[in-house]
């Protein structure tokens, strides 16, 4: 049997892409994102995210993604990446928190 890191790749240290200056956007909608969301993250629903691109491309920062499952988050990092953005999807907004900490 294999680890997962062969599977899904090696695992992304998002405090270190932090520290270089990467933000992070909050995909779900502004209802979810007012129930909770990580102090400094961005919220922009997925659903806004083609109609937002000029505005993420400014930040010439790369672009860390969250949700409440990560299936949307990773629906924009296919976005994002395919825009010529860098982009790395975080998965649950919970999840990439407490990676945070």
């Amino acid at each position: 049997m294999f680890g997962l890191s062969k599977l899904f790749g090696p695992k992304t240290d998002f405090s270190q892409l932090l520290e270089e200056g990467a933000v992070i956007i909050d995909v779900r909608t502004a209802g979810e994102y007012a129930d909770g969301h990580i102090k400094g993250s961005k919220n922009i629903s997925l659903d806004k995210i083609q109609a937002s691109l000029a505005t993420i491309k400014k930040l010439n920062k790369p672009v860390i993604t969250c949700c409440r499952s990560g299936a949307r988050s990773a629906m924009a990092v296919r976005f994002l990446k395919g825009a010529g953005v860098e982009a790395y999807n975080g998965g649950p907004w919970t999840a990439l928190q407490n990676a945070l900490q």
